[in-house]
């Protein structure tokens, strides 16, 4: 069975500054910002939260059916799809765009400061969500174009298809109305602790209301502190895993959320999916860029 995955495919740009933002930023300068950073560590990697996704899937024996968008210098990212043994026939290529493009500045603490070019991820909408669902099982609504979300959304709901709604850094392109039209058609929702208080201010509903309502599961990452699972009003606290190393945190909601999907995938507690998202965040945050660590699945317990 495959698990469809919905959203963004980019390259990202990553920088790492040997410093603190904090010390950088003056917060009653904030009207006039004009910082600089060197940044003496920089490289490309394949980035986005479908690729990412797909990556981490891929690499736990998940069968990953990617639906995104590249530009006209995607060639080498649909090659590497390829090359993971991915059927690619749901990859939109846009000839008169860049594939998207994030510029991601880290610092000492793992706090983020990103740009995002969106270029392809615009015309991620052109490619529908197969009517006939045949052998997939789950999908996932990650952040992607406007349009796309909603509209993969609504076929995924009409096909029905369960899915996770992860709306990730594509939330505040969305309303409270829109925000709760996503909710009524998934099946789960995915969020880090900022984006659920977020989407609770925008709807007007709790962790306890959403996930007292048709909603199987509400997961609230919470980074190394590990995850709080929402069923049926009630949440438990599900401990995270402690990291060998803390080297990257680009990506780490990817390969969390494709543990979500290989254990939704397989009929499993949503509590054993989180623990394995946990460790699998544990091993990704060890290792530079999104699609870069190597899982033995036998040693993860996801076989």
């Amino acid at each position: 069975m495959a698990a469809l995955i919905c959203g963004s495919m980019a390259y990202d740009t990553i920088m790492v500054y040997p410093g603190y933002f904090k010390n950088e930023i003056l917060p009653d300068k904030v009207h006039i910002l004009n910082v600089s950073f060197l940044v003496p560590q920089l490289r490309r990697e394949f980035g986005g939260c479908a690729g990412n996704i797909a990556y981490t899937l891929k690499s736990l024996g998940g069968t990953p059916l990617v639906k995104a968008a590249l530009g006209s210098d995607g060639g080498d990212y649909l090659a590497r799809l390829r090359a993971w043994g991915l059927d690619t026939s749901l990859v939109h290529v846009a000839p008169d765009s860049y594939t998207a493009q994030a510029i991601i500045l880290s610092d000492t603490d793992n706090n983020q400061i990103t740009a995002f070019h969106p270029g392809a991820m615009q015309s991620a909408h052109l490619t529908r969500v197969p009517a006939e669902s045949g052998d997939i099982r789950v999908a996932i609504i990650a952040p992607d174009g406007r349009d796309a979300m909603i509209q993969h959304a609504a076929q995924l709901a009409q096909a029905k298809i369960p899915f996770i709604f992860d709306p990730g850094q594509g939330l505040p392109m969305f309303d409270g109305a829109e925000l709760m039209h996503f909710v009524e058609q998934a099946s789960w929702i995915a969020v880090n602790d900022y984006e659920a208080r977020m989407l609770c201010e925008r709807t007007g509903q709790t962790l306890t209301s959403l996930s007292a309502s048709h909603l199987r599961a509400v997961v609230v990452t919470l980074g190394a502190e590990g995850c709080d699972l929402w069923e049926s009003g009630q949440c438990t606290r599900i401990a995270g895993m402690a990291a060998t190393a803390i080297v990257d945190p680009t990506g780490c909601g990817d390969a969390f959320r494709a543990a979500l999907l290989f254990g939704i995938e397989r009929g499993w507690p949503m509590k054993r999916s989180i623990e394995l998202g946990n460790r699998v965040g544990a091993l990704k945050i060890a290792c530079r860029g999104g699609q870069n660590h190597t899982l033995n699945p036998r040693e993860l317990g996801a076989v």
